[in-house]
Order: structure tokens, then sequence, then C-alpha cells
């Protein structure tokens, strides 16, 4: 018997979900009848056979991507930043739109494991793994883009607050760029750990199935010594707990920083007050769509039907629905300020962002994130797997389009005329860009291929309640009748 199903294993009473609190509505969360064994098998198998030709199908374009993206990175670095469309007076470019963009793809990964495992909504059990790699990956390929707009990455120790010999030479820790730093780097670490700690008793399952020894002692080192004890348990339950409180203002606090990066100039379109729960929204908003198309695509190629159900599915196009509605209001929000404060140059801004040479962008801002959601309050196209997927990449392409907006047409119309310009993108501006996915893509198919992407003992856990609350009701029903 694998150690994640001894007698360790979380107990619930009736109403209980995992790990304690409301059950909610009753719905399979697992389908076809599954045992124990069968869940440690369905999700185990794929870390010890042989990569399957669908796994295959969508790992080699990811790795042919991330051959762009590093090739793109040494242009950059061996030719300048001169090589992307990067000129006076837009400043800012494809380095900070995409880098904002990968941190917001980051949240909905610590919202998931952690806001919805404090609200105790069972539904994320299936998608919690998953989500939480994503949130690493994506803030890994994030980090890339400020350095390399930076010019010089090999200077970059230059950024932190280190002890040296340049004399007066010093970071400004009144710049947002440098709260950035200390946001981003304590969320990936918080994000990291709490990853690594729900990963433990899964790593013990993989440990105890383990066949060759190798496998079998890096696993074990891995797990830590988890023995699936009633004691093993009550601590990790408390860790866990811990973890996930700390992790929950993170997902507020990180993208507020980021929106201070904008918020704090005078640059009309970004002076305003409305930016951290404007970007906080959108985060959520983009990082549930990444969520949405990644879930979709595990479940077809390692055929994980049974595990991320229809009702999976559907309760993030809710969600997807909700966020979706918060960012337009932010939109709508955005266009009253500008004319209720009668400042000439918000007025402006916000007119020529509709009108003026990058109205297309604002088209393909507004389309996918506000009106292409509205076909989620219909149940059917909800539960139609490949509308969902057509849907989540077009709200993530119009998450990228909105900070594009956001950075460059705040930039291209400077106060003086003879300060404008046009940003237009270049063959690297391309690189870095669809680059950045490969590399993401990558990272998290290999994620996929050496860890569970299911977290085996939740699912478990699940089965163990419903089965409780189950036999409870029976009870219940033979009392009535006698």
């Amino acid at each position: 018997m694998e150690s994640s199903e001894l007698t360790g294993l979380p107990h619930y009473h009736e109403g209980e979900g995992p790990l304690g609190g409301p059950k909610g509505k009753r719905e399979p969360l697992v389908t076809g009848n599954k045992t124990y064994s069968d869940v440690s098998d369905d999700v185990a198998i794929h870390t010890e056979r042989f990569p399957t030709k669908m796994w295959w199908a969508a790992f080699i374009p990811s790795v042919l991507l991330l051959l762009v993206f590093l090739a793109g990175l040494a242009f950059d670095v061996l030719v300048g930043v001169g090589t992307t469309g990067i000129n006076h007076p837009v400043g800012w470019g494809v380095f900070i739109v995409t880098f904002v963009f990968w941190i917001g793809i980051g949240h909905a990964g610590t919202l998931i494991s952690a806001i919805l495992f404090l609200f105790n909504q069972t539904w994320r059990t299936a998608i919690n793994r998953s989500a939480e790699a994503m949130t690493i990956f994506a803030v890994m390929t994030a980090g890339i883009f400020p350095l390399m707009h930076t010019g010089r990455p090999w200077f970059a120790y230059w950024l932190f607050p280190l002890p040296n010999g340049r004399g007066p030479l010093w970071v400004n820790f009144n710049s947002p760029l440098l709260w950035d730093v200390f946001a981003v780097s304590t969320y990936a670490t918080i994000s990291i750990v709490f990853w690594y700690i729900g990963l433990i008793p899964d790593l013990a399952t993989l440990r105890d199935r383990a066949k060759h020894p190798l496998r079998k002692k890096l696993y074990g080192v891995l797990s830590l010594g988890w023995t699936g004890g009633n004691r093993a348990w009550r601590h990790y339950e408390s860790a866990y707990l811990m973890l996930a409180g700390l992790a929950t203002p993170l997902v507020l606090s990180v993208h507020t920083i980021v929106s201070f990066d904008f918020a704090v100039s005078v640059i009309p379109g970004w002076h305003t007050t409305i930016f951290p729960p404007y970007f906080v929204a959108g985060a959520i908003f983009s990082g549930f769509a990444m969520v949405l198309t990644l879930t979709i695509i595990m479940r077809v190629v390692f055929d994980l039907k049974d595990y991320i159900t229809m009702n999976h599915i559907e309760a993030m196009a809710k969600v997807v629905l909700l966020t979706s509605m918060v960012v337009g209001i932010a939109y709508a929000t955005e266009f009253f300020i500008a004319y209720y404060s009668g400042t000439t140059g918000e007025r402006y801004h916000f007119g020529n962002r509709m009108f003026g040479p990058y109205m297309w962008s604002a088209i393909l801002m507004y389309g996918p994130n506000v009106l292409c959601p509205q076909l989620l309050w219909f149940k059917k196209i909800r539960r139609n797997i490949p509308v969902l997927f057509v849907l989540s990449i077009l709200i993530n392409v119009g998450m990228w389009f909105e900070r594009y907006v956001i950075t460059v047409s705040s930039l291209h119309r400077d106060y003086l005329p003879s300060s404008w310009g046009v940003y237009n993108f270049k063959m690297t501006d391309f690189m870095l860009l669809w680059g950045s996915f490969g590399m993401f893509m990558t990272l998290f198919l290999l994620f996929c291929r050496v860890l569970p992407t299911i977290t085996i003992f939740e699912v478990k856990a699940v089965m163990n309640h419903d089965k409780a609350v189950d036999l409870a009701r029976e009870r219940r029903k033979e009392a009535t009748r006698g």
C-alpha cells in the first residue's frame, strides 16, 4: 500500500470539503468510478512511461519556439536594443508589455491554489497543481524581459542594493521599478515553496511506485521522508494553510506594485488611481484564461477526462466571465474619469486611443476582453471544449493588447508634436514575443513529464468525502423509512 493511502489520509465530516470547510453543491468531481489505486495509476503513469505522440506533438513546436526566443535574446544582447522597435518617445516596448502580460498570467496559479483553498472550493483539486506550475514558469519567463530591457544585462547586479565600491551610485528606493524587484522575487519564492510543499505527498507516492533504484532514490529525497502518518498530515495541513494565507495577499500586492510603474507617473493615461485594482482584475482574468487553455491541453494530451471534468471546465468559465465584467467596468471607468476630470491631456489621450493610429490595437483589446466572454452566459458554450479553447486564446491575445495599448498609446503622443512617434514591431520584437510562449510551454510540458499534474492525495480525499456523504445520506433515508 502506498504511503499516501495509509490511515493518515485526511478525513472529513459530512458537509465538509477537502481539509475541512463547506462542501458546496454536490457534483461529481471524479468520474469513471475510480478507486484510490486507479487515481495513482492514471496520474503517475505519465511520469513512468515513454512520452506519447500527443506529448511530442505539443513539445516539439514549443522547443522550436524556445530556440526562436533564445535567438532573439542573443540578437538583442550582441547587437543591442536598437534591433527592436523602441524609439523616442516610445522608450517602453515589447519588453515591458510582455513582462506585465506574463506576470498577470502567473496570478491565477496562486489564486486557484491559495484563495480557492481558503474558501474550500473542491473543484480546485484537479487543476491547482498545473496552475501552481504555471505561476512559476510564467514568472520565470517574465523576469527575463526587464533584464533584457536594460540593454546591458551583464551589469544587472547594479539593480540590486548590494554593498559596492562605486561611490554614490545606489539604487533608487523611491522608484516603483525597484519595488517590482522585491515584489516579484518575493512572489516567486512563496509560489515555489507553496508548489513544492503541495507536491510532497505525491512525490512519496511516486517513490513507492518507482522500480528503478535511481528514480526511487530521487523521489525519496524530494519527498523529504514522507510517511503519510497522522502526525505528518497534521503538520502538513498547518504548513499548507499558513502558506496559503501568506500567498493570498501577494495576489493583490504583486500586480498592484506592477501597476505603480505606470500610475505614479504624470503621463496622461497612466496617472490614475484605478490602476492597482484594474491591473489585479486583469491579471486574474488573463491567468484564468491561460489555466483554461492548459487544462484543456492536459485533458487531451494526458487523457485526464475523468479528473478534469466538464464541471471543472465550467467552473473556470464562470470565473472568466465574472472577471471579464470586472475588467469591462474598469475600462468604462477609465473613460469616465478622463472625461469627468476635465483634464485636456487625459481627454485627448483616450480620444486618441479610440480613433488615433492605434485604434486597431484598442479594437483587439476591447473585443476579446469584453465582448467575446459574454458568450459564457450560455451553458452550452461553457461546456463546449473547442469553443472554450479558442475563447481562452482570444482572451489572452486581448490581454496582451491591453498592456500594449496602455504602454504604447500613452507614450507615442508627447506634449509637443515634435516629440510624436510610432512604435513599429521589428523582427526581434516578434522573436521575443512568440518565443516567450515557447519557453513557457516547454517548461510546462517538461513538468507534466516528470511530476504528477493532478493532486493525487486531494483527489482521493474528495472521493473519500463523497463516499462518506453518500453513506450518511443512505443511513438517513433508511432511518426516515423506519
